[in-house]
């Protein structure tokens, strides 16, 4: 698995098409993702796999689009434990995209505050 926390010819193509709404959109993510964090957590609390594997297969999504690699890669491996029933791996892995998420919220705000006016 690579090490890469943001994949800049993504964000390159990202800023390229939303123009002036690029700092939206990593706004955007940022609050999202804040969301989906706390909707894994309530489906692993409760025991939920499938609830897991769905929050883990759209938190991918967003990560991925927005070229966060390694977060995408570790919300793959969450859904293939809820889909696998596996829920004993979640704390561990949930955990992990939390630490990783931490890392790409700086690395967001960070590239964020370029475009403040």
């Amino acid at each position: 698995m690579s090490d890469i926390h943001l994949d800049d010819a993504v964000l390159a193509a990202l800023q390229d098409v939303m123009e002036d709404e690029y700092p939206i959109l990593l706004d955007t993510f940022v609050a999202d993702s804040e969301e989906r964090l706390r909707l894994l957590h309530q489906a692993q609390v409760e025991g939920d796999a499938q609830g897991v594997r769905l929050a883990a297969h759209s938190f991918k999504g967003s990560c991925s689009n927005m070229g966060a690699v390694l977060l995408a890669n570790l919300c793959k491996e969450l859904e293939d434990a809820g889909r696998r029933d596996a829920l004993e791996l979640a704390p561990a892995l949930i955990e992990q995209i939390e630490r990783e998420f931490a890392i790409v919220r700086i690395l967001f705000k960070s590239e964020r505050q370029r475009y403040r006016l």
